[in-house]
């Protein structure tokens, strides 16, 4: 048997009012930032060698250096709406720190190009390979996290989903931690398949209803064996009768409606 779309919904999210107790409990970084940004495809002479050399350098001189951000990293268009997307992602260990990190970052920069003229020059060049818009997300990440065990050595890959929840009133957020942990202990932790995984809510931004699942995989031979893999544990952990009946409680939690997103995780441009 294998599970139901909302199941595998439902039994990874919380309710968006209880963001910032459940992260006062989650020993991952509490808050993420998403920058999603496109390449100026009008620029000349773009290199992708020189683009990286360049972000690269910015971030060993200053983000690997920043104390308040506890890791960043570049992700790549693979399967998205547009071939120019690029997402930039930052982690905090709290709301403060989103802001301090700015005010160290600038530190950090009159430090590594002391020579104003140089400076410009660099931010210029660098900031030359994207489009002038872009837009910003912060999220606040949720219990349940499967973190890294080492820094990766290749590219991976990033798969995203992104849900919306519908906020029902006769909604409890114990019911939601029971089930999400539940879903976390049985299936995201034991799928070999799945290297880290990323639960995370809207914090600040364009749309308050969304949850965002973001999986870590070796592979995209890996990413299309990850769900049968995940039926295989859910039909281990659960019988017929339990998943349908937890499958009854999930609808009123979403909306129904999710999004699909898979992108290329750049390991050299990582913290």
């Amino acid at each position: 048997m294998k599970p139901t779309k909302t199941l595998s919904v439902f039994i990874t999210a919380l309710f968006f009012c209880t963001i910032l107790s459940f992260a006062q409990e989650n020993p991952a970084p509490q808050y993420i930032t998403a920058t999603t940004m496109h390449w100026n495809m009008d620029k000349e002479n773009f290199s992708m060698s020189d683009w990286k050399a360049a972000e690269k350098m910015y971030m060993d001189k200053v983000i690997k250096k920043n104390p308040y951000i506890t890791a960043a990293s570049f992700y790549m268009h693979r399967y998205t709406a547009s071939n120019t997307e690029l997402v930039y992602v930052q982690a905090y260990n709290s709301w403060a720190d989103i802001e301090n990190a700015q005010k160290k970052n600038e530190e950090l920069i009159n430090e590594a190009w002391p020579d104003e003229a140089e400076r410009n020059r660099f931010f210029k060049d660098k900031d030359s390979y994207y489009k002038a818009y872009h837009s910003d997300e912060i999220y606040a990440t949720l219990p349940g996290a499967k973190l890294l065990t080492e820094s990766p050595t290749e590219d991976m890959i990033l798969y995203v989903r992104k849900s919306h929840l519908a906020f029902p009133d006769d909604g409890s957020n114990e019911e939601f931690m029971k089930y999400h942990m539940m879903w976390v202990e049985n299936v995201i932790a034991k799928n070999e398949k799945i290297k880290a995984y990323y639960p995370h809510v809207h914090a600040w931004g364009s749309d308050k209803r969304e949850f965002v699942e973001a999986y870590l995989i070796s592979s995209m031979e890996d990413l299309e064996n990850m769900n049968q893999r995940n039926n295989e544990l859910t039909e281990a952990a659960w019988s017929e009768e339990e998943l349908k009946d937890m499958d009854s409680k999930a609808g009123k939690y979403f909306t129904g409606k999710h999004g699909d997103y898979i992108y290329t995780f750049i390991h050299d441009l990582s913290k």
